[in-house]
C-alpha cells in the first residue's frame, strides 16, 4: 500500500502539472504611460477564462482589454482593481488580451493574470463514465480537487500578503514623510519665536538709549 500510495502521488504531482502548463499564470511590472499586451492561439469552441488583479501601484486599478482574432472587443473594462472573464472561443485564431497604465503619469503597477484555455482533462481518462469509480480512483480524484483547490488559496493569498504590504509600505513613506514635515514645521516656528522676539527687546533697547540722549 505504501508504494502504491507514492506513485498514485506521483501520478497526481504530473498531472497536475500538465494541468497548470494549460495555463498561461503571470506578475509583471506595468510602467506609467505603457501598454502591455498578450497574445494566445485558441481552438473554437475553447472555454477561457481571463483573471487578473493589480498588485501594487498607485490606486491599484489599471484598464483591461480582450479581443479576439478580427479584433473584436469581447472584454473592456476602466480602472479595474481586480476582475474575472470567462468566456467561449466563436472562431479560430490568436486572441490578444492588453493591460494598460497610459491613464497614470508617475505611478508604474504590478499586475497579476491568470489565462485558462480549456477545461481540465478527467483525471482517469480511459476509464467510462457509466463504470463506477473504485475507493482508490475517488480518493485520487478528491485528493486532485484538493489540491487544485489549495493551488488557488495559496495563489490569491500571495496576492493579499503583496498588495497589504505595498500599501502598508505606503502608508509608512507617508508617515515618515509627514514626520519629517512636522519637524521642520515646528523648527521654522521655533526659530521665528525667537527672531521675534529678540526684535522685541531690540527696538526696546533702541528706544530707550534715544530717549535718554
Amino acid at each position: 500500500w505504501k508504494m502504491s500510495h507514492a506513485v498514485i502521488c506521483d501520478v497526481l504531482v504530473v498531472h497536475l502539472l500538465l494541468t497548470l502548463a494549460s495555463s498561461s499564470e503571470l506578475t509583471f511590472e506595468l510602467p506609467d504611460n505603457a501598454k502591455q499586451c498578450f497574445y494566445e492561439d485558441i481552438v473554437i469552441g475553447t472555454k477561457c477564462t481571463l483573471e487578473f488583479q493589480v498588485v501594487t501601484g498607485g490606486h491599484y486599478d489599471v484598464d483591461c482589454r480582450l479581443e479576439d482574432p478580427d479584433g473584436t472587443v469581447l472584454y473592456k473594462e476602466m480602472k479595474k482593481q481586480y476582475d474575472s472573464f470567462t468566456f467561449t472561443a466563436a472562431k479560430n485564431g490568436t486572441f490578444k488580451f492588453c493591460f494598460s497604465n497610459e491613464f497614470s503619469t508617475f505611478t508604474h503597477k504590478t499586475v497579476y493574470f491568470d489565462f485558462q484555455v480549456g477545461e481540465d482533462p478527467p483525471l482517469f481518462p480511459n476509464e467510462n463514465r457509466v463504470t463506477a469509480l473504485t475507493q482508490m480512483e475517488s480518493a485520487c480524484v478528491s485528493i486532485h480537487e484538493a489540491l487544485k483547490s489549495v493551488i488557488d488559496y495559496q495563489t490569491h493569498f500571495r496576492l493579499r500578503e503583496a498588495q497589504g504590504r505595498s500599501r502598508a509600505e505606503d502608508l509608512n513613506t507617508r508617515v515618515a514623510f509627514w514626520s519629517i514635515g512636522e519637524a521642520i514645521i515646528l523648527l521654522v516656528v521655533s526659530i521665528s519665536q525667537v527672531v521675534l522676539l529678540r526684535s522685541f527687546f531690540s527696538d526696546r533697547k533702541t528706544t530707550t538709549t534715544r530717549v535718554g540722549s
